[in-house]
């Protein structure tokens, strides 16, 4: 079993079934979910996206510039971590958000030291704000943070998505899913797993990631314990 991990979650995730926004109850099914994994000992770490209330990359496409866009996105990320927060905290978890950008009111600054001390005393952390700097994704900001902590595993919790196929099960029903892949692969082939700065990232720090559908009760648990599920992506 894992000792620290970082639970990349998509924007879209927190929305459950609706158009748009924070679906209550989905971020509580998270919340108990991450609490699960907490009670094992395990340190958790968690990126939250903010595509669920806004997108930087659509904004700068419909004319917007792309950092005042990336910008925004970055506080959509804030208000998606202080949900998830509230939530964990609601189940007796204790988190500290930490954020790139100076919002001093509702998160705590990002310093790595403190981030791992917190880990260390059993909080959840909950990175927010990205990686401070527009032109990067989420992605990017999971795996610059679990290296920064020393995470051994990433989890790519996905929304709806078991895996990573070699084509969209959506409109190809014989897609098939690959169990296991190098970043070398995804870069090469320019698969959509994950960005290609996140993906180097990995890569060159050796860092392990699991791409997984979320949405099945207790995959989180699972691919913390090591078991097989969606696909694992590492360079061994």
């Amino acid at each position: 079993m894992y000792k620290r991990v970082l639970l990349k979650l998509s924007g879209e995730a927190l929305k459950g079934e609706t158009s748009f926004g924070i679906d209550t109850p989905t971020v509580k099914s998270i919340a108990l979910q991450i609490k699960d994994v907490w009670e094992l000992g395990v340190e958790v770490g968690i990126v939250v996206g903010g595509g669920n209330i806004w997108r930087g990359k659509t904004a700068s496409e419909l004319g917007m510039e792309r950092a005042q866009a990336d910008y925004m996105g970055m506080l959509a990320t804030v208000m998606n971590a202080l949900a998830v927060q509230e939530a964990l905290e609601k189940i007796d978890v204790p988190t500290r958000v930490l954020s790139a950008l100076d919002i001093q009111e509702v998160a705590e600054p990002y310093i790595r030291r403190r981030a791992i001390r917190h880990l260390e005393k059993k909080r959840v952390c909950i990175f927010a704000g990205g990686i401070g700097s527009p032109y990067f994704s989420t992605d990017t900001a999971s795996v610059l943070r679990a290296t920064e902590i020393g995470a051994e595993l990433v989890l790519m919790a996905k929304n709806g998505t078991e895996g990573v196929y070699d084509s969209d099960p959506r409109k190809n029903p014989n897609a098939k899913m690959f169990e296991h892949l190098t970043f070398s692969k995804i870069l090469n082939e320019k698969l959509g797993v994950m960005d290609m700065t996140a993906a180097t990232l990995c890569r060159d720090n050796n860092l392990k990631a699991i791409v997984f559908n979320m949405n099945k009760e207790g995959n989180i648990i699972k691919a913390v314990k090591g078991e097989k599920i969606g696909t694992l992506v590492s360079e061994e």
